[in-house]
């Protein structure tokens, strides 16, 4: 009988055999695939290398546990990343003096504007990245989610879509009106 080389199995194939035996030793596996990715989330919340290390090994335990919650409707990558945001957005929630994210967008002017119909991505980098980390502490959490995974992730409309399950309409929404309390509370600071 030929050995299985359990580095070669998809993600997919992994959890499945995890849940299967309840294997910690494959779950391993498991983590080291995915520990950077969760750790860089964590950390984009915390801001605090050894709490995003906690944060991270937080989720993992949290993971072990809820892996049999996998449906395989989307990759596994992809539920792990929503699963990750969401801890976080809790973990935020919970302790929200010790909130802070991370920015990435940095400019010297920020632009007035008034006309929250007519604000474009434009405005959003053109705000000062410490007044702008104020702001995005004032709007709710799940707010700031969809931001960060449109701006500090990269992630496509269709991507976060899938991720929050959520018709791509309600995203742009929902992206339109985060946008739009950030402007305004930036402009109140």
């Amino acid at each position: 009988m030929k050995s299985l080389d359990i580095t070669k199995l998809s993600d997919e194939e992994l959890v499945s055999k995890i849940v299967e035996k309840n294997d910690t030793h494959l779950f391993a596996v498991l983590y080291d695939r995915y520990a950077g990715v969760v750790y860089n989330k964590c950390y984009g919340f915390s801001k605090n290398k050894e709490e995003a290390q906690d944060l991270t090994h937080d989720v993992f335990i949290l993971l072990f546990g809820k892996l049999r919650t996998f449906k395989g409707k989307s990759k596994f990558s992809t539920w792990l990343y929503s699963f990750t945001y969401n801890f976080c957005v809790n973990y935020v929630q919970r302790n929200k003096e010790k909130r802070k994210e991370k920015v990435t967008v940095v400019t010297d002017q920020i632009k007035e504007n008034s006309n929250e119909d007519e604000i474009d991505d434009a405005t959003l980098f053109e705000l000062k990245s410490d007044k702008l980390a104020k702001a995005l502490e004032i709007i709710a959490a799940s707010e700031k989610m969809i931001l960060l995974m449109k701006y500090q992730d990269d992630m496509s409309i269709k991507d976060i879509s899938i991720t929050l399950d959520l018709g791509e309409s309600a995203v742009k929404m929902r992206l339109k009106r985060a946008k739009g309390k950030v402007i305004k509370a930036y402009n109140e600071l």
